[in-house]
């Protein structure tokens, strides 16, 4: 697994150096290749430029996190299990302003930072704004805790409870 890990991060950064990544109906991967089969999937969803991918940890499950540019410039998150290459979860990632993101969230970004802090003490790196594919939105903060480890916490924008915690394994792409 751990060969396979390092061979698609390869790959992928590779892929990365260029303009943009293959149409997924060129992408051809082996029986062995978790990473393609997540690319392939990945793309079949929401076709566009893959900019960042992450292997994260979620309830100790290996899971491959792709950021996708839509070529209208929407940004989408996909979510592929390593294990069975099926896509998990989308959502839309969107700015702070966002019109359905303000107009369906009841919890103020600060008050879903301070629950995601007070769950998993540390510094937050990055906030993301999302829209579910079932409609709700939700927060989602990258902190990086004293063991240098990151963990990513959703945090739903209508409720404040925590709904998803993983902790990131690699990244690659920009931030």
């Amino acid at each position: 697994m751990k060969l396979h890990l390092t061979l698609g991060a390869a790959l992928l950064a590779a892929a990365f150096t260029s303009t943009a990544i293959a149409e997924h109906a060129s992408i051809k991967p082996k029986p062995y290749d978790s990473m393609g089969k997540c690319v392939k999937a990945a793309l079949s969803k929401h076709d566009g430029k893959i900019v960042k991918v992450e292997l994260k940890s979620e309830n100790k499950k290996p899971v491959y996190e792709f950021d996708i540019e839509s070529t209208d410039g929407t940004a989408w998150d996909v979510e592929c299990d390593v294990k069975t290459s099926k896509i998990i979860e989308v959502e839309q990632e969107v700015k702070v302003d966002d019109a359905k993101f303000k107009a369906i969230a009841k919890v103020s970004e600060a008050d879903a930072k301070a629950a995601a802090l007070a769950a998993h003490p540390g510094t937050v790196v990055e906030a993301e704004y999302e829209i579910e594919s079932d409609g709700k939105a939700s927060y989602e903060f990258d902190i990086l805790e004293a063991d240098k480890e990151e963990i990513k916490v959703e945090v739903d924008a209508v409720t404040g409870k925590i709904v998803e915690v993983s902790y990131e394994v690699y990244q690659i792409g920009k931030e």
